[in-house]
């Protein structure tokens, strides 16, 4: 009897196990770094285990839609093993992020760079690698979905964020400021995973500290739990913990660095080194994992795959909440995400300038950004203050803004505490999380402590905005620890980087508009201490500042170009009437910003300051960079050293920053005009 043909169905894969899928994990990293020879293929095989539970089991997200307001953010900190990261990126089907890529880590034009870059490929939430930025941005993330789910529910805002830190990224100062600031706002959907291996590139971390982290953690306000970093069903239970609690979790995962590894695993040589073609090739037997380079497994691959979409119920459920809420609801949603502002604020604008230009205040420009403040703010409430203990001297507080506390986070201000470091680092987060467009202040010559942060900023295209007051010797008897010389130039020397310095209210206004308008690059306000007056008399409606400088004061065949900016701006204007007197005709230049005048048309730039006139820089900083304005020939009037400890007056005076000093170079240049 002959047998009758049966169809029989294709079975489905079995799922891959755990211990496969991590392990797809550690080839990508081996294989990659190996190609690369370059990179660091420990923490992503130490960190394997760690990183399935969570992506498989706990975080809410899907590769089809990367920029679901409402997904669970989760930042590399120790940005350095970013091959981890591009491999769960390219597992859970992320569609711009191909094994091509991965062959292609490190090279020259590749989504897959050294280290994480914001905006290279989707699912990389921050640019990572200076150590302990990845973490305080992971704040600023945490602390804006709990303000935004203030604002706008818990059904459309609601969501942890996760961040993979390294020994390194807990050793930076920045990381303390960050603890201690999230711990105390109570930051509940902040879990840390820690990668605990013991290992730095110098060698074990014993080398360098003997602190007891979990108790540090706990310290600052958090959660600590400590597991074993290769046992699956600890890791998910200490993630689940984590998610129920009202405080920010670490979880402290005891790993080997460059698990499987049959020599080199648990030492720094697979730190920051490919591992070698032998190494690999006993890595594959001690790991069974018998693939080619770069090859995953149809069954693992699907399983991973499956893990990518889980979540898409999940946003689908997201989106139906969303469209059945009230029409207004979602239109404040939908703009606050994408970073726009409200319809208003510039005929709100316009009218300050008019009034500006009727009353002439003689105020601090740091007094003028708090009064134009008084108006953004109730008009844009996507505005976030704040200050690092300085609020009463950088002004950033305004009537409209109530403090962000840790029982209600519907506020806008945020009292950041003596934690420069950690606030712009926490700005960066609050503007790469989306919903709001955060400023902080301090004083200008404390970016030193913020220039990681405003630099990261610079290099991502965030909107955040750097209020700096006390910008200059004006600030007085504080001294020179306090009195910014090089700061100016340095800040300037940073690309895509807006570094305003207004000299008076009407300027400080335009300046501010131009911040906030700004939405793909970061702004550093340079304020005065000591009061300066109205040099813009009459209203005019078009934004000067937006050109970066401009004729303030015109002089019929000028053969003198005075340019000055911020509260040097007034001895300039001294100046062209004591040349005057002396038959010298000069023409005054306001350089409010030097980036937007580099970006000029070079027809532009040589009429506003002059063909073949004498160029004189006023700035009580640092001349260097102004060479490229006056010339070989030209006369620059500042700072060539430190400050002092003294009354604003006799600074100026002391340091050669006057009128007369003015009128004495340009004259004694004689023949040269």
């Amino acid at each position: 009897m002959k047998s009758a043909n049966i169809m029989l169905k294709p079975q489905p894969a079995a799922a891959a196990s755990h211990q496969e899928m991590a392990n797809a994990i550690r080839a990508l990293a081996m294989d990659a770094v190996e190609q690369a020879n370059s990179g660091h293929p420990g923490m992503p095989m130490g960190m394997a285990d760690v990183a399935t539970v969570l992506f498989r089991d706990f975080l809410k997200f899907d590769p089809t839609q990367p920029h679901w307001p409402d997904r669970d953010r989760f930042v590399l900190s120790a940005g350095h093993g970013s091959m981890l990261l591009y491999a769960l990126l390219y597992l859970t089907g992320y569609q711009d992020m191909t094994i091509e890529d991965l062959k292609r880590f490190r090279q020259l034009g590749a989504k897959t760079a050294g280290h994480p870059e914001y905006g290279h490929a989707q699912g990389i939430e921050t640019t990572t690698g200076p150590l302990g930025q990845g973490l305080a941005n992971a704040v600023g993330m945490a602390l804006s979905e709990r303000m935004m789910a203030a604002r706008f529910g818990s059904d459309h805002v609601s969501h942890y964020t996760y961040a993979l830190a390294g020994d390194g990224c807990l050793m930076e100062g920045i990381s303390q400021e960050a603890i201690s600031f999230a711990g105390h706002l109570k930051l509940g959907k902040l879990i840390v995973l820690w990668d605990d291996n013991s290992i730095s590139i110098d060698g074990p971390t014993s080398l360098t500290t003997s602190e007891n982290m979990l108790k540090r953690f706990e310290a600052a306000g958090w959660n600590a739990q400590a597991v074993g970093g290769h046992d699956e069903a600890a890791i998910r239970k200490a993630i689940a913990k984590a998610q129920k609690s009202d405080k920010p979790t670490l979880i402290a995962c005891k790993t080997t660095i460059a698990f499987g590894a049959p020599t080199k695993a648990g030492t720094s040589a697979s730190h920051g080194s490919p591992l070698g073609k032998e190494e690999i090739k006993g890595a594959r037997e001690k790991l069974g994992w018998s693939y080619a380079p770069f090859e995953i497994p149809d069954h693992i691959l699907a399983s991973w795959r499956a893990a990518g979409e889980r979540s898409r119920a999940d946003y689908a459920a997201w989106v139906r909440k969303l469209e059945a809420s009230k029409p207004e609801l979602r239109e404040r949603f939908a703009r606050a995400i994408a970073g726009g502002i409200p319809q208003g604020w510039q005929e709100a604008f316009d009218q300050f300038k008019k009034m500006l230009a009727e009353k002439k205040p003689n105020e601090a420009t740091r007094k003028s950004s708090q009064e134009i403040l008084e108006v953004l703010n109730p008009l844009i409430n996507e505005l976030i203050g704040g200050s690092a203990d300085l609020t009463g001297s950088n002004n950033t507080k305004t009537k409209a803004l109530a403090p962000v506390t840790a029982a209600d986070f519907a506020g806008r201000y945020l009292y950041y505490g003596v934690r420069e470091h950690a606030m712009c680092a926490v700005m960066n987060g609050m503007a790469l999380h989306g919903g709001f467009i955060p400023y902080g202040g301090t004083f200008l010559v404390f970016t030193d402590y913020c220039r990681p942060s405003i630099r990261l900023a610079a290099l991502m295209g965030l909107r955040v905005i750097f209020v700096m007051t006390h910008d200059s010797i004006g600030l007085g008897e504080d001294g020179p620890t306090h009195q910014p010389v090089e700061h100016l130039a340095s800040l300037r020397a940073i690309p895509n980087l807006q570094v305003f310095r207004p000299a008076d209210a009407t300027e400080t206004a335009e300046c501010w508009a131009l911040a906030i308008s700004s939405a793909s690059t970061p702004s550093v306000l340079a304020l005065s201490r000591q009061n300066l007056p109205t040099l813009r008399t009459e209203y005019v409606k078009e934004n000067l500042c937006a050109r970066g400088g401009y004729v303030l004061s015109d002089a019929l065949n000028a053969k003198v170009t005075l340019i000055a900016t911020g509260s040097e701006v007034m001895l300039a204007m001294q100046a062209q009437k004591l040349l005057a007197a002396q038959n010298i005709a000069a023409k005054v230049v306001s350089l409010p910003c030097t980036e937007l005048f580099d970006a000029q048309d070079s027809a532009y730039r040589h009429d506003v300051l002059g063909k073949s006139t004498l160029k004189v820089a006023i700035e009580a900083a640092s001349g260097y960079g102004w060479q490229k304005y006056i010339g070989e020939k030209g006369i620059f009037i500042g700072m060539k050293s430190f400050g002092a400890s003294a009354p604003a007056p006799d600074l100026y005076k002391h340091f050669g920053i006057t009128a007369e000093e003015v009128v004495r170079q340009v004259v004694a240049k004689g023949k040269s005009i």
